[in-house]
This record gives C-alpha cells, sequence and structure tokens, in this order.
C-alpha cells in the first residue's frame, strides 16, 4: 500500500492520556511548575485518557496488513519535547504503535496537521480544533469518553449537516423553520449537497474499507442524522453522487440520538450540537463535538 493512502489520524497528548493533573498545574502555577512535575514524574505512567480505546482499534487495524500498515497514529502535542518524554513512556509502556510526532512548546500544533497528511484531528482544546477547521480539516473536540466495546470491529458514527455535508440546509432550518427546510430538500432532492468538513474522513475510511469483504471489515460506518422523509431523499443521492458507502442510516426525525448511537455500537460519534453529544454521554458513547456551521456561531474577538 502505497504511504499518502494510509489513513492518518493525529490526536492531543490530553486526547490520549489523562493529563488533567498536570494540566490543572499548568493553569493554576505557570509553565515553569508544569515542566518541572512533568519531568519529575516521567517514569510514572499516565492512565488512558478520552481518546485512548479509540486509538488502540485504530490501529488495531493493521493487524491484518502487518508489512504495509493502513491506519497511522500521530500525536500533536502542546508540550516540549523535554515534557513530552513522559507521553512517549506512557505510549511504550501501552504498547500503541506510535513513532511521529510534533512538540510545539505552548503553541497550537494544527499547522503539522497538513505536513504529516492527518485526515482527522483530535483534541480537547476547543481553539485547536477551530483553528484545524478554519483551514479545511477533519477536526473534533473530544468531550466525553466511554468503555472499551466488547467489538473488534471500529464503529463510527457521524451527524450529517455542518459534519458530513455542508450547513447550507440547517442554515435554512435553524432561520426559516421545519417548513421551510423541508421544501427545499423537496425541491433539491436530486441535487448533492456540498462536501463538509468530514467528507474526506469519510472517503479515508472506505478505502481501509476496500481492502476487505464486506462481512470482515474492521470499520462500519454509520450516518445519524435528525432528518426524517422526505429529507432523506437528498442524502442518499449526495452519497451516491460521491461514491461513498455509508454501511447504517438512521433518519431520526428529531428523536434523540443516544440509544441509537448504543444499539449501533458506536466507538465515536461526530456531532455538530453540542445537545447531541450530551445524548451520546448519557449512553456512554465517546462523543467528539464539532464546533462548525451555523450551530456554533463564533466568538468576536
Amino acid at each position: 500500500m502505497m504511504e499518502n493512502q494510509k489513513l492518518v489520524v493525529a490526536i492531543s497528548s490530553r486526547a490520549l492520556f489523562d493529563l488533567d493533573e498536570s494540566h490543572h498545574i499548568f493553569e493554576t502555577e505557570g509553565r515553569e511548575a508544569f515542566c518541572r512535575y512533568q519531568i519529575a514524574h516521567e517514569d510514572e505512567v499516565l492512565e488512558p485518557g478520552l481518546g485512548f480505546s479509540l486509538v488502540k482499534k485504530f490501529l488495531s487495524i493493521n493487524k491484518a496488513f502487518p508489512e504495509q500498515p493502513l491506519v497511522e497514529v500521530i500525536l500533536l502535542s502542546q508540550n516540549s519535547a523535554d515534557t513530552g518524554l513522559r507521553i512517549f513512556n506512557s505510549i511504550s509502556h501501552h504498547n500503541l504503535d506510535i513513532t511521529r510526532a510534533a512538540f510545539t512548546s505552548g503553541s497550537s500544533p494544527y499547522g503539522y496537521i497538513p505536513a504529516f497528511s492527518a485526515h482527522l484531528f483530535l483534541s480537547t482544546n476547543p481553539d485547536d480544533v477551530i483553528k484545524a477547521l478554519d483551514a479545511g480539516f477533519a477536526a473534533a473536540t473530544i468531550v466525553s469518553g466511554a468503555k472499551e466495546t466488547h467489538s473488534e470491529q471500529l464503529r463510527i458514527a457521524f451527524d450529517g449537516d455542518a459534519v458530513l455535508f455542508s450547513d447550507e440546509s440547517e442554515r435554512i432550518y435553524k432561520q426559516q423553520g421545519l417548513e421551510a427546510f423541508t421544501e427545499n430538500e423537496r425541491h433539491e432532492a436530486k441535487v448533492p449537497l456540498p462536501g463538509g468538513p468530514f467528507k474526506n474522513f469519510l472517503a479515508a475510511l472506505q478505502l481501509i474499507q476496500s481492502h476487505f469483504e464486506p462481512q470482515s471489515s474492521p470499520i462500519r460506518t454509520a450516518l445519524v442524522t435528525a432528518r426524517a422523509a422526505p429529507a432523506h431523499e437528498r442524502v442518499v443521492r449526495t452519497l451516491r453522487a460521491w461514491g461513498v458507502r455509508i454501511d447504517e442510516a438512521l433518519f431520526l426525525g428529531g428523536l434523540p440520538k443516544g440509544a441509537f448511537l448504543n444499539a449501533f455500537g458506536a466507538d465515536i460519534f461526530f456531532d455538530d450540537q453540542q445537545g447531541h453529544c450530551q445524548s451520546a454521554q448519557q449512553h456512554k458513547v465517546t462523543a467528539a463535538h464539532v464546533p462548525h456551521g451555523i450551530a456554533n456561531p463564533r466568538r468576536k474577538a
């Protein structure tokens, strides 16, 4: 497999490991105290963070092609290389095959996403995520974690509007109401929706799936949307026009998403609305907020 065909996932150190204690020191006592603490504790193994089990599942896909890995996980961290030694020690302890990293000593690391050819950036820092999204990359803030699932298959669920698709239709809903939204989607049913920030990530997932028979694929995807008929038709035709397959599609007509995500067995769910992320969290599903589109008005500087 060509190097540039790999799925590359970038994750921050605070999303991978539980760094709450040292981060509290950074916020209350400053950078120098934080650095002293990390160096003094660099031989102490960090506990898993909100994205740890997800990373394990991504990396486990490589068992099928050990000579030509399908997935690479890289670390993008605001730690310095000096304080980052504890992080790499913990990576080694947990047997995670992560060898590439950028330590930026307090600066936002989002600028290294294109250099690493990353398809997805996961962080616990919303500001870094917003910068990545504004630069045109799939990015999300992990807001809740979950226990490891029993299935070895990696199951990823996506919201539609403002995540896989643009937010142009959602803007009509927010500004003019459900009736205007429904009429627009009926009228535009055969016009594909523009892509959203996660379109290319979904395509990269499907490239991995193409190496396996459908019944043995290590990845299963789902669209979990508040849309209902007749607004479903445009979504189906859009995915068809893109040449992208979604394994499952749930059109919920406004029902809470958490129970359905639990039934799907989602390892992570990407949504632009905090309320849907909270619903996922209530059902012990790892949720990642995508601060994009009309549901997420930007703070004025």
